[in-house]
Order: C-alpha cells, then structure tokens, then sequence
C-alpha cells in the first residue's frame, strides 16, 4: 500500500495513465491540447478535434452563450455543412436541448427515435444521426456556453461516461474563459497603447507650438529691458525679469517634454558600454560646479563593462547627477558613485550627503511631472527621474531611492543581465 511509504515519488508517464485510467487519460490529453493556445478560435477547433477522436461521435458544435440577449451563439462545428447549420447558428436559453442545458445546468442525452419533435426528429434521422447529447459548459458555476453532440451509433452512457464529459465540458469552459480574458487584455492593451500615442503627439504638437511664443515673450522682454529700462522704476524693471525668468522655465519645460518623448521613441543599440568612460564624461560636464562648490566626486577605480545602450545609459547617470547637484542643498558636499553585482542585475548606486528624501516621497518622485514642495526654487520639470525609471525598465531592470535618518539620498539604478543574450550591436526599440 503506497500509504505504508515515508514518501511516494512516481515518475508520469501518459501511457501508463491510460492503461490504469482511461476515462482520466482522456481528460489529460484534451486538458493539455488547450492549454497550448489562447487564441479562442484555435481552443474551439481543437477541442472538437479530440472530442471527436475520443468519443467517435460524428457531430460536434459548440455554442457560447450572448448574455445580452440570452441565446447561445454557434462558434464552431465539425461533421455537419454550412447549409445544414443556418437555422442552427442561435439558439434561444427557453427552447430546444442545447437550451435547457443552459438554462438548467443539465447533462441531456436522449435518443433521436424518442424526440417529441417530430420535425426534428426527421431531420437528425435523415442524416443518419441516431443520439443526441448536450453538455453545459460551466466554470465556477457559470454557463459559458453548451456542447452539443450527435452520434450515427448508440452510445452507451454509466456515471462515469457522463461524468468524464461533464469534466470535459468544464475544461473546454475554462479555455475559453482564459481566451476571452486574454482577448480583452489585448484589446485593452492596445487601446492603452493607442492613448499613450495620443497622449505623446498631444505632448510633442504641444512643446512644438508653445516654443516660439515663449522665445518671442522672452526676447521682447530682454528689448524692453535693454531700450526702455532707464524709463522703468525698480518695480518695472522686476517685472521685466520676472518675465524673463517665467519664459525661460517654461523653455526648459519645453525641452524636457521633447527629451521625454525621445527616451519613448529612441532605436536601443545594445552591445558592450564602458561605464567608466561614461562617468568621466559626466563628471566632466559637471566638473565647473563640483569645484566652485567644493563637492567632492569618487567612484570605484575599476567597473566592468555591461551589455546596455551607451547613450541611455548616460543619460540616466547625467540626470542622476544633476539631481543631487539641483536638489541636494547647500550642504551638499560629496558625490559617491559605487557597483556591486548579484546573479542577474549589475547595481549602480548614486549617493550624497545632501539634503535626505522622505520616506513617503520615495515613489512620487519617479512619476512625471511631480515635483516636491521641497524643489519649488529649482529649474526642472519633474520628467527627469520618469526618464531614468522608463529608460531603466527597457533595460529590464528598475529604479529606487533610499534615504538617511536624517541628511543624505542614494539612487540606485538595475541593468539585467539578462541582455547579455542578445549580439553585439543589436537594435530595437524597447517600450
């Protein structure tokens, strides 16, 4: 007796099961080729298939129920013509076998001889039909829709017949639920996908059609200041720059849109990305500021390579820079750069000793267009950090922050490592 073993470990095999249990080895057999798809139209085709082959039955059609008007709609068929199926193609829940199957949750077998239809009756007879049998299709207590089977030869029914094609009905059943939920989540992908577009052409006719307007605001003030200033008062000449300074943030707001419509659209190069080049160019760029601030820079004396797109790449580091230049405050004074590695991600680390996040403010930061109470008297727009976090995850890897008690921020970015598959200098656009 197996209940007698510590353990029991037996190893599958298919054709075993069908020597001790045919009626299951059945249900595996129909079960696993459903899974192999989503596509609903392909599920139907293929459980008719083996329906018929396990069953030799002659006819097989199945219907999915219309819940708007309480019918079963014809799907799909096998074993009868597209003339014979016409007055067949909706069946209303309140008539015929198919719909007290629905309507009642029943297995219905019955003999074509014993029809009280007699119209009916002489239609099966003439194709040869003898047996008719209608199986609900139910999952978790809902009729999706019936099957509906007919036979040339008498069919022996016990208990564990019907049980088997009730076990079968509900695995059809539940394909087809997992088809339609994979339907809709296309369909709603493709509408997100289609929204975003809009939301980006919005974005880029909005950026493109501000710009001039802003430059010519900007340039009559800095006229009006320049020819007419010994006319203005100190109040008048504020405002003038005031003005100034209101255009030329809105020119950066403007930039950054277009930056952050880029790192959507950019053509990804993957191939092999000195890091090390890559930090030297940016602290380079930044290197007025660290001196005049007397912020200290260090980063590790060696870094490997990684499998990424070099100029996402620094864009991200570029902007993880400038944020702890911009927001780390007037007592920044140190600049860290680290890596460390595990199993499937390479780890860089951008630390300060600057000004310290709050704890609640960790995941609003990487969202577009926010920015903190705390940023108010800095240039930006709040799409750098969106930019960093998208571009991090094309690179399957993601973007976090950690904070100190009470003074100091570290960003940490992910590369996969995952990438590595891929050749050298491949190309595509990562979304």
């Amino acid at each position: 007796m197996l209940i007698s073993k510590k353990y029991v470990s037996v190893k599958f095999s298919e054709t075993k099961l069908k020597k001790r249990h045919k009626e299951l080895a059945i249900l595996y057999d129909i079960a696993s080729d459903l899974t192999s798809s989503l596509s609903l139209t392909e599920i139907l085709d293929r459980a008719i298939l083996k329906v018929r082959e396990h069953l030799k039955v002659d006819v097989v059609r199945i219907y999915l129920m219309n819940e708007t008007d309480q019918c079963l709609e014809l799907v799909a068929y096998k074993g009868i013509t597209k003339d014979q199926v016409e007055g067949l193609r909706k069946i209303a829940i309140s008539e015929g076998f198919s719909g007290k199957a629905a309507r009642t949750k029943s297995f219905i077998a019955q003999k074509v001889s014993d029809l009280e239809n007699g119209t009916r009756a002489g239609i099966l007879r003439s194709k040869g039909l003898k047996v008719i049998i209608c199986v609900p299709l139910i999952v978790k207590g809902k009729v999706v829709g019936v099957m509906n089977l007919a036979s040339k030869r008498m069919i022996s029914l016990n208990q564990a017949k019907i049980d088997l094609l009730v076990a079968i009905g509900n695995q059809i059943a539940v394909a087809v639920n997992v088809a339609k939920v994979h339907e809709d989540m296309q369909k709603k992908a493709q509408e997100i996908a289609k929204k975003k577009d809009e939301i980006e052409f919005f974005a880029y006719t909005m950026s493109h059609d501000l710009k001039n307007p802003v430059i010519g605001i900007s340039g009559f003030s800095r006229l009006l200041t320049e020819r007419y200033g010994h006319r203005l008062d100190e109040k008048g000449i504020n405002y003038c720059q005031q003005i100034m300074k209101a255009a030329d943030q809105i020119e950066i707001f403007i930039k950054n849109i277009n930056e952050y419509i880029k790192s959507k659209k950019v053509l990804f190069i993957i191939e092999k990305t000195n890091i090390k080049k890559i930090l030297g160019r940016v602290r380079s760029e930044v290197s007025p500021v660290l001196k005049e601030r007397n912020i200290k820079w260090s980063e590790p004396d060696t870094i490997p390579e990684v499998i990424a797109d070099q100029l996402a790449i620094t864009r991200v580091f570029r902007n993880l820079i400038d944020n702890a230049l911009k927001h780390g405050g007037k007592d920044l004074t140190r600049i860290s750069i680290d890596y460390q590695e595990d199993e499937h991600f390479h780890i860089f680390s951008f630390s300060n000793d600057g000004v310290a996040l709050k704890k609640e403010n960790s995941e609003l930061i990487f969202q577009m267009f926010r920015r903190l109470a705390t940023s108010e008297h800095t240039e930006g727009s709040g799409l750098g950090l969106t930019i960093v976090k998208d571009i991090m995850e094309a690179h399957k890897g993601k973007a976090w922050v950690e904070s100190g008690p009470e003074k100091g921020t570290t960003f940490y970015v992910s590369i996969s490592k995952d990438l590595e598959k891929y050749g050298p200098d491949t190309k595509f656009f990562i979304r």
